[in-house]
Order: C-alpha cells, then sequence, then structure tokens
C-alpha cells in the first residue's frame, strides 16, 4: 500500500510568526486613560472645578492608588494584545483589548515607510513606523521598535514593495542614498525671518488683543483669542525651524530620502512615480537672494515639502531628478490685458506655459508660486468661464491630478482656452501611454 503524495498547494501553511512592538509601548499607552480625563476636564472646566472642590485629601490619594495602577494595566494589556507579522504579500497588524482588529496592508500598495523620532523616544532608544498606503485616508503606523528593528522593518517592506523575493528581502538591505541637499540651520532661520507669515502673525498677536482688551475689558476674551495667535506666531516661526532643522535630500532606488527635525527625528520616504505635482513657491522677500521653496503633491501621501528653501539653481537641480527630463520654462506668458477686467492688477501675476513634458501655471504677485504638472500626471481638465469672464472673452483652464489637487491657468484667450483644453487632453494620454512604471528600484 503506497502512500499519495501531498500536493504543495494544499499542504498546510508555516505558522506565522507573529512579533510584538517594543516593551517601552505600555507607557506611551497608559497615557490614554490621562488624555481621556483632561479631555473631560478641558470641556467643562466649571464642573471639574466642582468635584476637585468636593474631593478630601485621602480621597485624592485613594483615587491616585487606583488611577495609576488601572492605567499601567491598561497600557500593558494593550501591548500585549498588539501584534504584527509580515507575509509574502501584506503587513499584518492585529490590535485590540475587547474588540479585535486586524489590518492588512498588501505589500505592492505601500506609498512610503517613514520613521519617526518624538523626543522621548529617541532618549528610550525607540521609533515609530508610518506607512503611506493607497487609498488609505490615514497613515498606519507601528509604534514603538527599537531603532535597528524599525530600520531593517523598513528596509524589508520597501524590499517586498520593490518587488524582490521574500526569502532574499531580509538580505537586499536599506538602500544606498546619495545626498542631494542640506539646508543650513542660519539659512533657514533667515528664510523665516523673511518670510511674510511669520511678521504677519507677530504683528497680530501684538495688536488684536491690546485692541479688544481696550473694547472689552474682559481677561477670558483676549486670552481666547490672544493664545491662539500666540501659537500662530511660534508655529510659523520657532515651530517651522525646529520641524524644518537640518533638511536633508537623498537619493535612493527606493525613493527621495527626507530626514529633518530639531527635537523630533523624522525619517520620510518621497516615491517619484507618485508626485503628481511640483511647486515652487517664492515669497516677496527672498527674491533678492534668489531663494525658492519647493512643495509637494503626492498621491496617496501626507508628505508636502521636499525643501524648505535653497537657491533657486540648486532647486532646479533637485526638480530634475524628481521629474525627469524636465525643465522650469525661463519665460511664461500672460493673459491679455483686457484679463485686466476681471481682476485688476494682480492679473500680472498669472502665466502659462506648456512644454513637451509639463503644463506650467503660475500665480501671485507677492508669494509668485509656479505649479508643474507633469502631462502622464492629468487626470481631467476643463475649462470655466462666468458672465463677465465671456463678455471679456476670457476663460479659466483647470487641470485636475491624481492627489485630488487642480492646477489653473487663470483668465486665458478664449479661444486659446479651447486649443488648451482640447491639446492637453491628448498629451495627457500621450504621456500616460509613454510613462515609465511606479514601481520603486525597477
Amino acid at each position: 500500500m503506497t502512500t499519495p503524495d501531498v500536493d504543495d498547494d494544499v499542504q498546510a501553511e508555516k505558522p506565522l510568526a507573529e512579533r510584538r512592538l517594543h516593551p517601552v509601548t505600555p507607557l506611551r499607552r497608559a497615557w490614554a486613560p490621562v488624555a481621556v480625563i483632561a479631555g473631560w476636564a478641558v470641556h467643562d472646566p466649571d464642573q471639574t472645578q466642582r468635584q476637585l472642590t468636593r474631593l478630601t485629601m485621602t480621597t485624592l490619594l485613594i483615587a491616585v492608588a487606583v488611577f495609576i495602577p488601572a492605567a499601567a494595566l491598561y497600557g500593558f494589556l494593550t501591548w500585549w494584545f498588539t501584534h504584527f507579522a509580515v507575509t509574502d504579500t501584506e503587513l499584518r497588524i492585529r490590535t485590540g483589548l475587547l474588540f479585535r482588529r486586524t489590518a492588512h496592508i498588501r505589500l505592492d500598495r505601500i506609498q512610503a515607510v517613514d520613521v519617526t523620532q518624538p523626543l522621548l523616544a529617541r532618549v528610550a532608544g525607540v521609533s515609530k513606523l508610518k506607512l503611506d498606503v493607497i487609498g488609505a485616508d490615514k497613515k498606519d503606523e507601528l509604534a514603538y521598535l527599537g531603532q535597528e528593528e524599525a530600520r531593517v522593518l523598513r528596509a524589508e517592506l520597501l524590499a517586498r514593495a520593490a518587488g524582490f523575493a521574500p526569502e532574499t528581502a531580509h538580505e537586499v538591505g536599506e538602500a544606498p542614498v546619495r545626498q542631494l541637499l542640506h539646508v543650513p540651520a542660519r539659512v533657514l532661520a533667515v528664510s523665516l525671518v523673511l518670510t511674510g507669515a511669520t511678521w504677519g502673525s507677530l504683528a497680530a498677536t501684538l495688536v488684536v488683543p491690546p485692541l479688544l482688551w481696550l473694547a472689552t475689558h474682559s481677561v477670558w476674551t483676549v486670552l481666547a483669542t490672544g493664545l491662539p495667535l500666540l501659537g500662530a506666531a511660534g508655529a510659523s516661526s520657532v515651530g517651522r525651524f525646529v520641524g524644518e532643522y537640518d533638511w536633508t535630500v537623498g537619493e535612493s532606488p527606493d525613493g527621495f530620502r527626507i530626514d529633518h527635525g530639531l527635537l523630533d527625528r523624522t525619517h520620510e520616504t518621497v516615491p517619484p512615480g507618485r508626485v503628481q505635482t511640483v511647486r515652487i513657491v517664492q515669497p516677496l522677500l527672498w527674491r533678492r537672494r534668489g531663494w525658492v521653496r519647493i512643495e509637494l503633491d503626492v498621491a496617496g501621501s501626507s508628505n508636502s515639502v521636499l525643501v524648505p528653501v535653497a537657491p533657486r539653481e540648486v532647486a532646479e537641480s533637485v526638480i530634475a531628478r524628481v521629474l525627469p527630463g524636465v525643465t522650469v520654462p525661463a519665460e511664461l506668458s500672460r493673459p491679455p490685458r483686457r484679463a485686466g477686467w476681471c481682476v485688476p492688477f494682480w492679473w500680472r501675476g498669472y502665466g502659462l506655459a506648456v512644454t513637451d513634458t509639463v503644463f506650467v501655471s503660475r500665480h501671485g504677485l507677492l508669494r509668485r508660486s509656479l505649479s508643474l504638472v507633469p502631462h502622464a500626471k492629468v487626470q481631467s481638465v476643463r475649462m470655466e468661464q462666468g458672465p463677465w469672464a465671456r463678455f471679456k472673452r476670457v476663460a479659466d483652464v483647470h487641470v485636475d491630478t491624481g492627489a485630488n489637487k487642480t492646477v489653473t491657468a487663470r483668465l486665458r484667450d478664449a479661444s486659446e482656452a479651447v486649443d488648451l483644453l482640447h491639446g492637453q487632453a491628448d498629451r495627457s494620454r500621450t504621456g500616460r501611454r509613454e510613462a515609465l512604471p511606479d514601481r520603486w528600484m525597477a
């Protein structure tokens, strides 16, 4: 009697090797009950004050003695019941203490894998892994992992997303990176001083609260208005400096690496094939120094800044790496003079150029913004013309991209707009047909 061969397709699957997060994670999870209580206190401060006045010292000590172990237990249990595993096709994240949730993240849908280190995480020697996935509204994350484990897991996920076989993904390691640009701290600080938003928010902080005090004599009104203004002023100056400190852009086979941050370090990846729009932004006070800022619209990703500040020629060399074969046009055509009847004076800030590779639109007089959209990334094109614009024989042409963003060529001659509408549709079809695949490391 012979034993039948067992078909490979029906063999029992290997048990999945699941892993836990770093043991320091319960300390992070234990803050969740504290956040709930703090949110309740902020929502109803009067009720909170009344409840606190009724507490005796004995009751308060008992509450603290019960609450701290309960929060610690909650943090430990949420960590204990959280597992993750990497299969041949997906990353699985299993969480939930009472209600179980399993996230199945397909590796071929991953757009970027970012490593972030908040200040306390840097002290503890751990990192947070964030994943940009096509079709997801927010990033999935693994928090926290050891620094070396996060680096190895990131390299493995990128290798598998690039198409490497599971058995060789571990051997690929982290792709080499070549530095393209580094922003000195002095240049960053001067650029923030020369930004209008910094001075505008600071002026509002200094002027608005005194005026409110003279008008209302209410401390609460002044605080309710002044504190948000102070926060906005700090975010546009000190906050941006801290966040964009030591900004470095590097190029690697898996995308463009962006490292930055003074207190919280962030390591981001921008997959070049998913870049839908590149914007060159130049505030008024930057023009004399020839500085610009590069912003991006990336499909399925929240990464939006590529270069916070750099000389224009350096920025254009980086753009040439992001959009191969694209040259930033030196000259753009303005709308006809009759467009001034639709938008007085500011019509001079609009411009348009169409090359073999990109659709280029400019707007702004004080803060210029030049948008470049590769023809292959255009999802739809449409023309818009109101009654007054129709009377003046001008129209707007809108170009929609895959990042749910729109770039507009304002106030073009009506006959030019019609030609642009049909011509751009043809260029987009041709561009998509000839575009290279978006796969990494190809």
